[in-house]
């Protein structure tokens, strides 16, 4: 699980600057990103493993705490949200806030419908 832990990590590193490159860094676009891909694929994949039963609990464990589990990145997210207020951003720092909130939960729920159509 440490090795998956690991490439999760280094995926939201490399993903989140390419984000960042793409967009800009005027607003953290890619922690948004992230954590909404995260949950969608948490949401996909919790869901074929509790309900199709595709995935061996190992397996479960390894991508979903593994992986994913690094890849996500809340921690940065409350960083960078609270960068944001410090730096006077009041209306940027709401919209990271609820925006990742409300866009991580549709993730999740998208994730697990599409699952549930397989």
């Amino acid at each position: 699980m440490g090795f998956a832990g690991a490439l999760g990590t280094i995926s939201r590193y490399l993903l989140g600057g390419w984000i960042y490159t793409w967009l800009g860094s005027e607003f953290p676009y890619g922690t948004l990103i992230v954590n909404v891909s995260g949950s969608l694929a948490i949401g996909f994949l919790g869901t074929l493993a509790d309900e199709r039963f595709l995935l061996g609990s190992q397996v479960r464990l390894t991508i979903l705490l593994g992986f994913l589990g690094a890849f996500t990145t809340f921690s940065s997210f409350t960083y960078e949200t609270w960068n944001l207020l410090k730096d006077g951003e009041i209306f940027l720092a709401g919209c990271n806030l609820f925006g990742s909130l409300l866009a991580c939960f549709i993730g999740l729920a998208v994730g697990i419908f599409a699952a549930r159509l397989l």
